[in-house]
């Protein structure tokens, strides 16, 4: 079963590459990000998390004060939901959580790292096969100065 997992970059818009290319904007066709209403309301949350504590805490104190803020917001979300594994039509006891689910459809794993690697990256991609949602957020608090995070779609 193959799965086409993709990144997706949220660093330069469609017009900037017609811009830098020469291509007139109307040939572009503009698709809307999935869940993008949704993923703006989490990292936003995450935002104004790390806004408040900077990095330097342990993954466990930004997902407390982000399970806080999403509630104060009204941001529907379930943490650590047990995710089974299916193999060979046989349900694994070896079950995943990930940090959390948000609007029952996009899965969040919070980080505190001073950089990501690809161990973090294969997480959240075998939470979106095993789960068969279609958006992941790989959100670090651990970059100095910056909030760090990835969107992902299965």
């Amino acid at each position: 079963m193959t799965s086409d997992i993709r990144e997706e970059s949220e660093s330069v818009s469609e017009s900037e590459v017609a811009d830098s290319t020469g291509m007139d904007d109307a040939r572009l066709v503009k698709k809307p990000l999935l869940y993008n209403e949704e993923v703006f309301e989490i990292i936003g949350a995450a935002m104004d998390v790390h806004r408040e504590l900077k990095s330097g805490f342990k993954e466990e104190v930004y997902q407390e004060a982000l399970e806080i803020e999403m509630t104060d917001r009204g941001i529907p979300h379930e943490p650590h939901k047990l995710l089974r594994i299916r193999y060979k039509s046989r349900t694994l006891k070896k079950e995943y959580a990930p940090d959390l689910v948000c609007h029952g459809k996009i899965i969040v794993e919070i980080k505190a790292l001073s950089r990501l690697s690809g161990t973090e990256e294969s997480q959240v991609l075998n939470y979106l096969k095993v789960s068969g949602l279609r958006v992941g957020l790989l959100v670090n608090f651990g970059s100095i100065g910056r909030l760090e995070w990835k969107r992902y779609i299965n």
